[in-house]
């Protein structure tokens, strides 16, 4: 686990005979002394020689495992990512590993309690505890299952009381397992499954005639158009065939919800795999899922290396995501390694997605992926009305318009319920003082810090200082501090203001961040009645909620003039995705969206034609200009206290670069738009192909050259492939 780009050679333990050297084998653990440390490492391959004189050469301490910790597939995956992305392989190794293989723990779970039916609980008559319903539940619930972990019980809600009263009456036993029992029915149904119209029938069908070998299939299906109930019955034919589904989600907020879902549909133990989950929990997922005692394994972005015993189908939901791009180390696209571990493992690999990514779309278009389309609403929905609201001019209300705001209390009194969408947190993003104009500027980013009320405190969202909130001007000591701009918190304030009556969720990083805290207000909000909803964009992936009729965007501007190039792309893709939590279920739905620029062609073809129209606009751009995903892009960042170190390192890697003579475009070095986050100053170099190999034989050229140079010891320095965040 060394950032250094070679392997390490190492003489076998001296406990170890000889004879069992040649049983060692590539992707077990080793215990082994570097410099004044001892690291768990892993074993790539076994030789005779070395480059190295023997009494150079330290020997290993242990061999920790029999077998491999990662089948074939992940191991190749592994070596080609690490190459890909030019990435140290021992980093890549170890960084997708669970942190307790990777501190050396031995490959097993611990106990765990289980809860089933006795003997006489399973001879008990429908109707005999219909005194004690809650009891009655209990067994109902158990009826389905050959045996639940007690911890799920407790986390659906049964008490420890109604537990004990069972085991009282020996109607239920307590055992323990190491994982969760075998499940001889897992496709039976706790819920039926839904008919499918005739466009998620077919989408289902070729889904499931692809299950024996490598494809890739693009699901687009506009918001509503029942995608995730085309995974659950395709993932039900997996099942039947005894083989396992990884299912990976943008967001840690959404795992519960689907892994509920998911739950409520099939009898088969699901594991979920996120950073919200302590080390021995990712453990025991872990374990479950590579020796099939999982069939679902529900996951975000890391998840694409945890290993199947018995892989059948890849699920990548919102796959236009940003969050599946690694953003900082192991910079690896999760959406893009599915292509490859599909392949593999000869498994298909599903992409989904109402507003799919330009290089994603680009890929159907040349028909390297099967394009299935769902156009229609699932059951009677409708699609949503919008209506852009120009508010130059206007006289508004901490943002609001009178229009919105009137249409706001119509839903209301209807008993509906309005989302609210505003894509940035806090109370407002700017402190100023109006006398001087002096504004709180973070020091370490040299950016403004947000004002927070909820506690009071500024607060920089780019480096995650904070900081108390002055009572007076710094600089002029007067009191007169003006919060300028908008975000969730005062939009919250000024709408229960509005309508106090009206009971009021914000959903945005700040609300969410205890346990189950975003679980709770989904389920507050699916109860019903009229409420409003405030949010980020937390609120735009993949929520449904039947009573939401009305969606106001209060500020759908900020995209249009964003310095990546990429910016156009995501605009249209939030404004869909937000606008698609409207008129969900047999209520139609509007959606208002205010704006200055009420004529921007992007605006107006994205609202009148549709995301696929705006889409293929912007793949147009891209086309006359080369850039992704009709050229290709990597970008060498470099930081440092001292923002002349940064640009005299990148100075030196573009003269390396020209000296290898290939036609690969330069562009820098330039400061970041980010220039200076937490003390360090940022710049980049961006190089631009019109052909991946050449970009990659630029780079494994140029990498080894860059390692040797003087000044790349004084700065922090990285490769990004494929960049998806120019900042």
């Amino acid at each position: 686990p060394t950032p250094l780009r070679r392997l390490f050679d190492y003489l076998p333990p001296e406990s170890l005979p000889k004879e069992q050297y040649q049983n060692l084998k590539t992707g077990i653990r080793i215990l082994v002394p570097l410099g004044n440390r001892e690291v768990v490492a892993i074993l790539i391959s076994t030789s005779e020689k070395s480059g190295l004189a023997k009494n150079k050469l330290k020997a290993a301490l242990a061999i920790l495992d029999d077998a491999p910790i990662l089948p074939t597939a992940i191991i190749k995956l592994l070596r080609w990512s690490a190459d890909y992305y030019h990435h140290p392989l021992g980093e890549s190794w170890l960084s997708v590993l669970p942190t307790l293989l990777r501190k050396g723990e031995a490959l097993s779970g611990r106990q765990h309690s289980y809860l089933r039916l006795s003997t006489w609980g399973k001879g008990l008559a429908d109707d005999s505890l219909s005194r004690a319903k809650k009891q009655q539940l209990l067994i109902r619930v158990l009826r389905q299952h050959q045996a639940l972990a007690l911890r799920e019980i407790l986390e659906d809600g049964h008490s420890r009381a109604v537990i004990k009263a069972l085991k009282d009456k020996k109607l239920i036993e307590e055992f323990q397992l190491e994982a969760p029992p075998q499940v001889d029915t897992p496709t039976q149904a706790a819920e039926k499954p839904l008919s499918l119209n005739e466009e998620q029938k077919q989408a289902t069908d070729k889904i499931i005639a692809s299950i024996k070998h490598f494809s890739v299939l693009l699901l687009e299906g506009v918001t509503g158009s029942g995608k995730t109930e085309v995974y659950l019955q395709a993932i039900a034919a997996v099942l039947e065939q005894g083989k396992q589904a990884l299912v990976l989600v943008p967001e840690i907020g959404l795992t519960p919800q689907t892994v509920k879902r998911f739950k409520n549909r099939f009898h088969c133990p699901i594991v979920a795999l996120h950073s919200g989950l302590n080390d021995r929990e990712r453990l025991d997922s872990w374990l479950q899922s590579s020796r099939d005692q999982a069939g679902i394994i529900i996951g975000t972005r890391s998840a694409i290396f945890v290993p199947m015993a018995k892989p059948g189908i890849i699920i990548i939901d919102e796959e236009h995501d940003i969050s599946f791009k690694q953003q900082k180390g192991f910079r690896y696209s999760a959406r893009d390694l599915a292509v490859m571990r599909g392949q593999y493992e000869n498994i298909p690999v599903v992409l989904g997605s109402a507003t799919p990514s330009i290089e994603t779309l680009h890929n159907a278009q040349y028909r390297r992926y099967q394009h299935l389309k769902l156009t229609q609403r699932a059951g009677n929905a409708q699609p949503p009305d919008f209506r852009l609201i120009d508010i130059r001019h206007q006289e508004l209300t901490e943002g609001l318009s009178p229009e919105l705001i009137e249409a706001i209390k119509e839903t209301i009194e209807a008993q509906q319920q309005v989302l609210i969408f505003l894509n940035r947190r806090g109370f407002a993003p700017t402190l100023i003082c109006h006398d001087c104009g002096w504004i709180a500027q973070c020091h370490h980013c040299e950016l403004k810090m947000t004002v927070h009320r909820s506690p009071a405190h500024l607060h920089c969202h780019h480096c995650d200082h904070q900081q108390a909130l002055p009572q007076r001007c710094p600089q002029c000591k007067s009191q007169p501090l003006a919060e300028l701009g908008q975000g969730t918190e005062r939009c919250e304030l000024i709408l229960q203001q509005l309508f106090p009556d009206t009971p009021l969720f914000r959903i945005d990083r700040d609300t969410t961040q205890r346990k189950n805290a975003m679980q709770n207000m989904v389920d507050a909000i699916n109860r019903g009645g009229s409420a409003l909803l405030v949010g980020t964009q937390m609120l735009a992936k993949g929520h449904h909620f039947p009573d939401v009729t009305l969606v106001a965007i209060i500020d759908s501007d900020a995209g249009l003039f964003g310095a990546d190039f990429r910016a156009p792309e995501r605009m249209g893709q939030l404004l869909i995705q937000v606008a698609g939590r409207a008129g969900r279920a047999e209520k139609p739905g509007k959606v208002y969206i205010q704006t200055h620029f009420p004529e921007h062609p992007l605006i107006t073809t994205l609202i009148s034609r549709g995301y696929h129209p705006f889409a293929q606009d912007l793949l147009a751009e891209r086309k006359q200009l080369g850039l992704p995903p009709c050229g290709f892009m990597a970008l060498v960042r470099s930081e440092h206290q001292q923002p002349q170190a940064s640009e005299i390192f990148l100075r030196e890697v573009r003269a390396a670069a020209e000296n290898l003579n290939l036609p690969i475009r330069m562009l820098g070095p330039l400061p970041s738009p980010l220039a200076k986050k937490a003390g360090r100053f940022r710049f980049q170099l961006l190089f631009v192909s019109t052909q991946r190999q050449q970009l990659q034989q630029l780079l494994k050229q140029l990498i080894p050259q860059l390692e040797s140079l003087r000044s790349a010891r004084k700065v922090r320095w990285s490769v990004d492939i494929d960049p998806q965040d120019m900042y």
